[in-house]
């Protein structure tokens, strides 16, 4: 859910972009011709906009043509069901693991993705990207969930804040069972993706039952429930605070404590069975260049770039250069691809702890 409305957020900003871009078919087509290349990726989440395409096409002379997937299921399924048709595909970590367990993509070459060589090490070395020592994606954009508190007040240092009697009825939570038994885990000192003590992170989240007073689950709800001042600390999102603080005005600070942020990272990979894998490391390239970066985050609003460069391209003001901070991605750990299992164990801690909120 945190996903699909972090994308959707994205697609609202680049609607009108979108109305007035060129004429993309909604359909993969056949992509073989030389020069043209087929995208898949979620609609209006950045390969898409058309002032990049047209600069790209002039600069490369590579067409570039999309098809559109509405969830991370449905882009795996039309990459086992459709070969030969994509060159590139937008996926996040977990996925991207996935894909190369089902020998889905092919190697990256980064020799022809010159502009990996500043992309954070953190975020290339990812277990989810990588197998067997090759690399299977460009790491592109990332973003994570920490805490947001009011301005004025003191800033917490660690996610134990969130049980603090100072808060006493003043904490909104994100509403997502994979992020707050995140947060279990690191307030008990556990893997947030392999927490081993489920009854230690179920009752760190109970502890913070006195100061909850609201779940939210989406970003307008967010800001409206902080405009009107019906709390004052939240676990949310890091593009959202940039969001928030940059198109509604709100006095909202990201703060990243000592346990780290709970992060996700979106990668560009190859199809194994691309016809163009030439073309796409040519846009992977393009993608992570400080020079369509700036343009996107400054014009249109994007997450954090995987590529230093391209963030400290940035002007110093600029909000989404300081809520996304180089230090953070050293204690920030991401969100991995779980087994069945260990969801439903995770969304079952998490209805526990809202059931024991609501009592």
């Amino acid at each position: 859910m945190t996903e699909i409305t972090r994308r959707n957020t994205l697609k609202l900003m680049t609607t009108a972009l979108l109305l007035a871009g060129v004429g993309f078919s909604s359909l993969p087509g056949k992509a073989f011709a030389a020069g043209t290349i087929t995208v898949l990726n979620w609609q209006g989440y950045g390969t898409d906009e058309a002032w990049s395409l047209k600069a790209f096409t002039e600069k490369t002379g590579i067409e570039v043509v999309h098809d559109y997937y509405s969830s991370e299921s449905e882009m795996l399924t039309k990459l086992r069901t459709n070969p030969g048709t994509y060159d590139l595909v937008v996926l996040n970590a977990a996925r991207c693991a996935q894909a190369v367990a089902e020998d889905l993509l092919q190697p990256i070459d980064f020799t022809k993705v010159p502009n990996a060589k500043t992309v954070d090490d953190n975020l290339l070395s990812n277990p989810n990207f990588s197998k067997d020592g090759k690399g299977y994606a460009v790491p592109w954009v990332w973003g994570m969930t920490s805490l947001a508190i009011r301005e004025g007040m003191p800033v917490p240092d660690s996610y134990a804040a969130l049980a603090d009697p100072a808060y006493k009825g003043r904490v909104a939570m994100d509403d997502d069972a994979i992020i707050n038994v995140g947060v279990g885990a690191l307030m008990s000192g556990q893997d947030i993706n392999d927490p081993k003590d489920l009854a230690a992170v179920t009752a760190a989240l109970k502890s913070i039952k006195p100061n909850v007073k609201l779940l939210w689950s989406t970003e307008d709800q967010w800001n409206k429930s902080f405009a009107a001042k019906e709390f004052d600390l939240s676990l949310f999102w890091s593009g959202g605070s940039v969001r928030s603080k940059r198109n509604s005005k709100l006095p909202v600070t990201f703060v990243v404590p000592k346990e780290g942020g709970i992060g996700w990272v979106d990668g560009l990979g190859i199809p194994v069975s691309a016809p163009n894998a030439e073309g796409a490391l040519a846009f992977a390239n393009w993608m992570i260049d400080p020079a369509f970066y700036v343009e996107w985050a400054t014009k249109v609003g994007a997450p954090a770039s995987s590529n230093s460069a391209a963030l400290e391209a940035l002007p110093a003001d600029d909000l989404s250069r300081q809520v996304h901070k180089p230090e953070y991605l050293k204690t920030m750990g991401i969100v991995s691809g779980i087994p069945d299992d260990r969801r439903e164990a995770f969304n079952n801690v998490w209805q526990e702890v809202k059931a024991f909120y609501a009592e």
